[in-house]
């Protein structure tokens, strides 16, 4: 009994430490505790590896980085909100437009922006391209599709039956953000014709609609801010603004792995990299300048 009482005593121990060390996180390197395993872009083996990491965020603008953290969870989103508070506390403001990828754009995110920093989002979200498609325009059992009686607060479905408001719902994800629903159902589409086509195959309830009007709301302004022509211009520059970043630091400054552990020495040492990126564009621009005026 006593040697199996100090194995599970040792285990508890073991795990205790390993939960510290965790935190929010799902996994962590043995070499580097700070590290986490992420999916990298450079897949060699073309099989989604895990490889520990961390997660680079940069603020740049004409190629030059301004700012810059790094993060231990792999997902962007969940990154946007405390680099624009760090931002903030660093340079005591924001610029007006926050230009962003798809992969930061969140209800979260979104409200962060809008009603804490008081900034406008240029950020397009997950369906932004396929939302504008033909095919995804004109399929009929797409629920975004389907016409809306404002009046009744019903959706008519293809088959013109009713879609009625049923209650308010909930949900809290993982991080402890809520998003508001409103829920909608049909009374009954048990003798449906189309019901193979509107529904999964072994469903056995009726048609629901779950609605996140915030979400829409937020999806609204950046397709509006999107189709404006100076915003839209301004979204533009993010390719070639920030993406060549990262490609000078792999491609040129042959930059791909860190040379020690620890966030705080991996930072510090990202720090002298993107220096030198920041040297070496001014040096390249100078050369330019004083090229053109010599002439």
């Amino acid at each position: 009994f006593k040697k199996k009482f100090d194995d599970y005593s040792e285990r508890k121990s073991k795990y205790e430490e390993q939960k510290s060390i965790l935190k929010d996180r799902n996994s962590f390197s043995k070499t580097d505790h700070d590290a986490t395993f992420m999916r990298m872009k450079e897949d060699h083996m073309k099989n989604g590896q895990l490889k520990p990491g961390y997660n680079l965020q940069i603020a740049t603008n004409s190629q030059f980085v301004l700012s810059y953290d790094l993060f231990q969870n792999p997902t962007d989103t969940r990154t946007l909100i405390p680099f624009l508070t760090m931002i903030q506390n660093t340079f005591g403001y924001l610029p007006e437009y926050i230009v962003a990828d798809a992969g930061y754009g969140s209800e979260q995110n979104y409200m962060a922006i809008i009603d804490d920093f008081n900034k406008t989002p240029l950020i397009t979200y997950g369906m932004f391209i396929k939302d504008k498609t033909r095919k995804f325009k004109s399929d009929i059992f797409n629920t975004q599709n389907w016409k809306y009686d404002e009046l009744n607060d019903e959706f008519i479905c293809p088959n013109n039956k009713r879609i009625g408001f049923k209650r308010y719902a909930y949900r809290n994800d993982r991080y402890g953000f809520k998003r508001d629903f409103k829920l909608y159902e049909c009374d009954d589409c048990s003798a449906c014709s189309l019901r193979q086509q509107c529904m999964k195959p072994n469903s056995k309830s009726n048609k629901k609609i779950m609605k996140n009007y915030n979400w829409e709301y937020f999806k609204a302004q950046i397709n509006q801010k999107l189709s404006e022509p100076e915003t839209k211009k301004i979204y533009s520059q993010r390719k070639i603004d920030v993406e060549p970043v990262f490609g000078f630091m792999k491609a040129i400054l042959g930059f791909t792995r860190m040379s020690v552990r620890g966030i705080n020495k991996v930072k510090r040492e990202l720090g002298f990299v993107l220096m030198a990126l920041n040297i070496r564009k001014i040096v390249a621009r100078r050369a330019v300048y004083y090229q053109i005026h010599l002439k």
